[in-house]
């Protein structure tokens, strides 16, 4: 019986150690910054036979930038390109990411240009979840910043007041993206929103950007419980989390509310830790008074 019952101890403060070890080492669950979210790839061809190498010494660039910058953009002298042009390219990295991310995101992201479009296509633009990589030849046709790239909308509708919530999400997004931020992220009620625009644009073409992308979205989309839209120079994403945000966080957040939801998370979990851990010693207390008794 006394065996027993030091062997039921026992196995408690033990639970107690690797409860607690894990409440306070355990990291933010995330998404892959390197999942393909959508390829644009140009029609066109070049002949340039000094394409490559121009394309490649762009590259190049944006690697080496990728490291201390989340957003660049470089073009190849004519004489990288043979003569027959210059190359124009950047990258962007979603505001969120830390350096040694960005850098990653981009260094998966470079060789997907020739991997998805060849390797003399005039243009290619490759959007990872975590990150932009685009190169287009010298007069290559520009489009509208505000013109609809790549959409994608949930299966599934929200239901009951959802369109309500999302649309005060919205305007949350938009208000918080007008400070001049570039990139924010916020919730409402179950609803989480982001929008990016892209690094050089001005306060006020961003605003104009990510007012168009919650339209776009609202038509796109309509009821549907989340959903992501990409203009040539901005992006907006949501999702609705009929149950509640999870428990690990949301990958892809880091501004305006979601940086407070992120800190309320942080002093919750260390609350319930530190809660944990005050058992764990009482616990253990009583154990050590139990024995004195004997």
């Amino acid at each position: 019986m006394g065996i027993s019952r030091a062997r039921h101890r026992a196995f408690l403060l033990t639970l107690c150690s690797l409860s607690s070890l894990s409440l306070l080492s355990n990291p933010v669950a995330g998404a892959s910054n390197s999942d393909l979210v959508y390829k644009g790839c140009s029609n066109q061809t070049s002949a340039n036979s000094g394409l490559t190498s121009a394309i490649s010494a762009v590259a190049t660039s944006l690697t080496t930038q990728s490291a201390s910058s989340k957003f660049y953009k470089t073009t190849s002298s004519a004489s990288n390109s043979g003569g027959g042009g210059a190359v124009f390219g950047l990258f962007q990295c979603r505001g969120d990411l830390n350096p040694s991310d960005c850098s990653s995101c981009i260094s998966q992201a470079l060789p997907m240009w020739a991997q998805l479009c060849g390797p003399t296509a005039a243009a290619a633009r490759v959007q990872l979840t975590g990150c932009l990589a685009l190169y287009e030849i010298q007069g290559f046709p520009q489009v509208s910043g505000t013109q609809l790239l790549y959409k994608t909308c949930g299966s599934g509708g929200g239901g009951g007041d959802f369109e309500v919530r999302r649309d005060t999400a919205f305007a949350q997004l938009e208000s918080g993206i007008g400070g001049g931020v570039g990139f924010y992220a916020t919730q409402y009620q179950s609803v989480y929103a982001m929008a990016q625009c892209e690094g050089d644009l001005s306060s006020g073409d961003c605003a104009e950007c990510i007012n168009q992308a919650v339209q776009k979205s609202e038509v796109e989309c309509g009821g549907a419980s989340s959903g992501q839209v990409y203009l040539d120079k901005c992006y907006i994403s949501y999702n609705y989390y009929r149950n509640g945000f999870p428990h690990g966080g949301i990958s892809g957040g880091g501004g305006g509310g979601q940086q407070t939801s992120k800190t309320v998370a942080i002093v919750l979990g260390s609350a319930v830790g530190l809660g944990f851990l005050v058992i764990c010693l009482l616990f253990g207390r009583n154990l050590v008074k139990k024995k004195d008794d004997y």
